[in-house]
């Protein structure tokens, strides 16, 4: 059947519209969690009033809940400023991490908040330092790679405590004995390394930053549930970015909206070990059945054993 491209949009909105009573739901579960990963792409709409189709808008992921049944909520915005953080995440208290942007300053500074730094935005400045030196600067690649074997010695100590399924407790302990003599150690090597380099360069900035986020970066030693990067909602933002690639553009704020619902639901089943097809037609089979909060609450993943679902898998 030849399906016209209008159809098979409409039809992907009005989908996003029966399911909107779930977005409400995941926004609640995100915010009783202890911690939330924050990240933000580009995006273009096409049909936004008093903007042109060429500006550029955004769609931010907020990733919390339970962190061993976590959500994953898209949401767009025409913006990128720190207004829009700051306005979901009101009234929560935790962490929450994200990377060096300073539109997530605000969030710092409002009680019961604490920042966590991504150790691989830390790391992939000194990466580009390596990637770019010519033979004539090798003393700067010698000084970055130096760098990224302390981050090395971090990340090793985590492996660690992966292969032997630490307890976040555990987790901590371990960190405190031997991550932070380590993040000492590091730390004495920046603050050498800072006044004898000059700022604008590569190497330079890398040093900054990691030198500007230290306070944040080193909150991971505090709490076993935290990681030391902000992979996992980096992770899950990078599907939106190839799809991106194919579909271009929104036409309309609400279509770009109902992409980013439709979006919250895959990833945060992916995310709760779910099979996207196999849960969505368990969802569509009963979202119009649905009626109170429960029942919406009982169609999000967090709370689907994915047994249930194998006989949808094929």
């Amino acid at each position: 059947i030849d399906l016209p491209r209008a159809t098979l949009c409409n039809w992907s909105r009005q989908v996003a519209e029966a399911a909107w009573p779930l977005a409400d739901l995941m926004d609640r579960e995100i915010r009783e969690g202890p911690i939330v990963n924050i990240d933000e792409t580009t995006v273009q709409v096409l049909q936004e009033p008093g903007r042109a189709a060429t500006q550029k808008s955004f769609m931010w992921v907020f990733r919390g809940g339970d962190p061993q049944r976590p959500v994953l909520r898209y949401q767009y915005h025409p913006t990128r400023a720190g207004s829009v953080p700051l306005a979901y995440l009101s009234g929560f208290k935790g962490y929450v991490q994200t990377d060096g942007y300073n539109g997530y300053d605000g969030l710092g500074r409002k009680p019961g908040i604490v920042m966590v730094g991504c150790w691989a935005h830390a790391r992939r400045k000194f990466h580009e330092v390596v990637k770019a030196a010519e033979p004539q600067v090798a003393q700067r690649k010698l000084a970055a790679e130096e760098a990224l074997e302390f981050i090395g010695r971090l990340y090793r100590i985590e492996k660690e405590a992966r292969i032997k399924e630490l307890a976040p407790q555990q987790l901590c302990q371990l960190r405190q004995q031997q991550a932070k003599p380590v993040l000492e150690e590091f730390k004495s090597w920046l603050d050498k390394k800072a006044p004898l380099t000059p700022a604008g360069g590569l190497l330079g900035k890398a040093i900054g930053y990691a030198l500007n986020q230290w306070s944040r970066l080193i909150v991971y030693l505090q709490d076993g549930r935290l990681r030391p990067d902000n992979n996992l909602v980096e992770n899950a933002i990078r599907p939106f970015v190839v799809g991106r690639k194919n579909w271009l553009f929104s036409g309309h704020p609400r279509g770009a909206a109902a992409s980013a619902l439709l979006y919250s639901l895959i990833e945060t089943a992916k995310a709760n070990g779910l099979k996207p097809y196999a849960y969505l037609r368990y969802l569509f089979d009963r979202l119009p059945l649905a009626k109170t909060e429960d029942d919406y609450r009982n169609l999000l993943p967090p709370y689907l054993d994915p047994s249930r679902l194998n006989y949808l898998a094929a």
